[in-house]
C-alpha cells in the first residue's frame, strides 16, 4: 500500500517484484447460484426450542460445566454447522436429527478469571447457501451456582402455575422471592411455594421460537435495599410454557385480553376479568373473535370488571381508568375516564352491582390526530370487606378530599388491566363519480337533492318573473291615469 493509502499491484515485467508473502498462498472463489427465497425454515435455517432466545441471560458457576443446546431446522437444504462466537475454551458437539433438524451442544467451564464477568455468546445456523438469524445471549459467571429448585410448571389455556418444592431450596424464605414483576408475589404451604399468573401479567413475556410461541417468567430472590449484609442464598430460575403455532393461541392474546391472574401472600390467587358487553344487562359479552370491537362515535359502550377470589369477604375498587390510543396504560397520549376513584367523563354511567363487580357505560369517542383505536386501562384493588382504612373505603379522592393513612395489609397491590382495542368505524359518504365513459353517476340521495334544488330554482325564477310583470302592469295603469 502506498503512502496515500492506495493499493498498487506490480506487473510481471517489473525487474524487482515485491513478494506478497513469504508463505505460499492459494485463493479460491466459489460463485453460488442466487437463493430462491428467504423463508425461515424453508430456504434458510430457523431456530427451534430449546434454543435460547435473543437477549436471554444464563447463569454459570466457576469450575462447573454449563451447557447450552441449539436446535435449527430447514426443509429445502441441510444444516452443516453452527457458527458460535464465545469463550475460546467452549466446546461444540453436532448431532444430526431427522427432517432437516440439526442440534448443537455447547459446553463451557468458566475459570477463576471469568468470575463476575458477563460473557456474550452469539450463534447462527448455516447451510451452504444461507444462514439463520443471529442470536446473542449473556452468560453471567458467579462463584457458585445460583439455586434453582425443583419445580412443576402447569400450562393452561390462559395461565401458568408454578409449584416449587421447598425441600429442593434449603434455607430459602418465600417472603423474599418474587416474579419478574415485583408487584406479583408468591404464596406457600408447608411443602411448596406456589404462584399463578395469566399470560399477560406479572412480567410474563411472549417470544417466537420458530415452531412454538413461548411464554416466559422467572422467580428471583431480592434483598432489603437498606441491608448491608445478607445470609440468604440467591435464587433465580426461569420457567415457561410453549404453545404450538398451529393452535389458535396467538389470536387469543393479540386482540382480546384474557383474564388477569395474580398471586399475593395475603390474598392468595385472584383474577380480574375485563370485558365489553353487548347491552346494559351485562350478561352477554362481545365474542373474542370480534376484536377489535367496531363502534360508531357516540354509541354506548358497555364494559364490566369482575374480581374472582376464594376469599368470601372482599371488595373490588376501581381506582382509575384511562383511554390510550395504544396498548400501553402509560402512553403519553391518554384521556382520564376515572381518576383517584372519581368519574371524570360526563358520559359515564356506573351501574349498581355486587361488591366484586364494576359495570359502567361510556359514549364512544376517538383520539384526534388520526388514531382509530382506543384501549381502556384501569387500575384495580381488592380490599378486605368493611375495612375502614383501606383504599376501597376512601372512595373518591378529589383535590379537596383528605387522604387518610391506609392499612395496606387489608388490600392488594394496585394492578393494571387493559381491554381493547375499540376501533371507531370510518364514516362513509356517497359522492358523485364519473365512469370510464365520462357519464356522471350519482347516489339516490344525491339525485333527489339535485332534483329538489332545480325545482327550487325554477320556483324562485317564476316568482321573480311574475313580480316583474305585475310591476310593469301597475306602472302602465299609473301612466294612463296621469293623462
Amino acid at each position: 500500500m502506498g503512502d496515500n493509502g492506495v493499493f498498487s499491484v506490480s506487473n510481471a515485467s517489473d525487474s524487482n517484484p515485491t513478494a506478497l508473502s513469504q508463505v505460499p498462498l492459494q485463493f479460491g472463489v466459489e460463485i453460488l447460484p442466487p437463493a430462491q427465497g428467504c423463508v425461515p425454515g424453508v430456504n434458510k435455517p430457523s431456530f427451534m426450542t430449546p434454543t435460547p432466545l435473543h437477549g436471554d441471560v444464563h447463569h454459570a458457576a466457576v469450575g462447573q460445566a454449563h451447557e447450552i443446546t441449539l436446535r435449527a431446522q430447514i426443509s429445502d437444504n441441510s444444516i452443516f454447522d453452527f457458527q458460535v462466537s464465545g469463550p475460546s475454551n467452549m466446546s461444540k458437539t453436532l448431532t444430526g436429527l431427522s427432517n432437516g433438524v440439526m442440534m448443537a451442544t455447547l459446553t463451557w467451564i468458566p475459570q477463576e478469571t471469568d468470575l463476575y464477568r458477563h460473557v456474550p455468546l452469539c450463534f447462527t445456523a448455516e447451510t451452504l447457501n444461507s444462514q439463520s438469524e443471529m442470536r446473542c445471549i449473556i452468560v453471567v459467571v458467579a462463584k457458585a451456582r445460583v439455586l434453582s429448585g425443583e419445580a412443576k410448571v402447569i400450562c393452561d389455556d390462559n395461565s401458568i402455575s408454578i409449584v416449587v418444592s421447598k425441600a429442593s431450596m434449603d434455607g430459602i424464605d418465600q417472603n423474599w422471592l418474587q416474579l419478574r414483576d415485583p408487584t406479583c408475589s408468591l404464596t406457600s404451604n408447608q411443602t411448596h411455594i406456589l404462584g399463578t399468573m395469566s399470560l399477560n401479567t406479572c412480567g410474563t413475556t411472549m417470544d417466537d421460537s420458530g415452531d412454538f410461541m413461548v411464554f416466559k417468567n422467572e422467580i428471583n430472590s431480592f434483598e432489603n435495599p437498606n441491608a448491608v449484609i445478607t445470609r440468604r442464598n440467591q435464587v433465580k430460575f426461569g420457567f415457561s410454557c410453549q404453545y404450538p403455532k398451529i393452535a389458535s393461541v396467538s389470536n387469543r392474546y393479540v386482540n382480546h385480553k384474557s383474564d388477569y391472574i395474580f398471586t399475593e401472600s395475603s390474598f392468595g390467587t385472584f383474577s380480574y376479568s375485563f370485558e365489553v358487553f353487548t347491552d346494559s344487562s351485562f350478561n352477554s359479552q362481545v365474542d373474542p373473535s370480534q376484536y377489535p370491537v367496531q363502534v360508531q362515535l357516540m354509541d354506548p359502550i358497555y364494559m364490566g370488571i369482575e374480581a374472582s377470589t376464594a376469599l368470601p369477604e372482599v371488595t373490588l375498587f376501581v381506582e382509575s381508568c384511562r383511554a390510550t390510543p395504544e396498548d400501553n396504560p402509560f402512553s403519553p397520549v391518554f384521556y382520564d375516564i376515572i381518576k383517584d376513584g372519581c368519574v371524570t367523563d360526563e358520559t359515564v354511567t356506573v351501574y349498581a352491582s355486587d361488591s366484586t363487580k364494576y359495570d359502567f357505560e361510556i359514549q364512544a369517542f376517538k383520539f384526534t390526530g388520526g388514531f382509530d383505536e382506543v384501549y381502556i386501562s384501569c387500575s384495580v384493588i381488592l380490599c378486605a370487606k368493611d375495612s375502614p382504612n383501606s383504599r376501597c373505603a376512601q372512595g373518591c379522592l378529589g383535590q379537596a378530599a383528605r387522604r387518610r393513612r391506609r392499612d395496606v395489609s387489608q388490600e392488594t397491590a394496585r394492578h393494571y388491566i387493559t381491554q381493547g382495542p375499540l376501533r371507531v368505524a370510518r364514516q362513509t359518504h356517497n359522492y358523485a363519480a364519473s365512469n370510464d365513459s365520462g357519464f356522471l353517476h350519482m347516489s339516490t340521495s344525491t339525485g333527489v337533492f339535485a332534483g329538489l334544488f332545480v325545482v327550487s330554482i325554477a320556483v324562485v325564477v317564476g316568482m321573480l318573473v311574475y313580480n316583474a310583470k305585475r310591476t310593469r302592469s301597475v306602472d302602465r295603469m299609473q301612466l294612463l291615469s296621469s293623462f
